[in-house]
């Protein structure tokens, strides 16, 4: 095969995967979403120790954002103040004020309504 009929061929086997993964019918979906639950039940049975029960819970959500097209990406925007740049999934909320600490070393700007460590 010449080398653009190779090329052409690549894309055309590319593209139809594609659009395979693309076109996915609710019932596939609804089925991966049944296959992450019977997973979730499977590590949370109280059988498995802490750190295989945790890596157990890991890959059933990869395989269902496989089964989704991928996770969620990533959106960076500014906190209502402009102190601060954010990396949250999309759809997940901003934080509404920042509070900024330092130390010798480095300084941290930490959304003011964060969890306690």
């Amino acid at each position: 095969m010449t080398r653009p009929v190779f090329r052409a061929a690549t894309c055309g086997v590319l593209l139809a995967a594609a659009l395979g993964a693309w076109a996915q019918t609710p019932t596939d979906l609804q089925q991966a979403q049944e296959r992450h639950e019977r997973q979730l039940a499977v590590c949370n049975s109280g059988k498995l120790p802490a750190p295989e029960r945790e890596a157990c819970v890991r890959d059933a959500g990869a395989a269902l954002d496989r089964a989704r097209g991928g996770p969620p990406a990533n959106v960076t925007t500014r906190t209502p103040d402009r102190r601060a740049t954010v990396v949250t999934p999309a759809g997940q909320p901003v934080p509404g004020a920042t509070e900024t600490v330092r130390s010798r070393r480095s300084t941290t700007v930490v959304p003011a309504d964060a969890p306690a460590r």
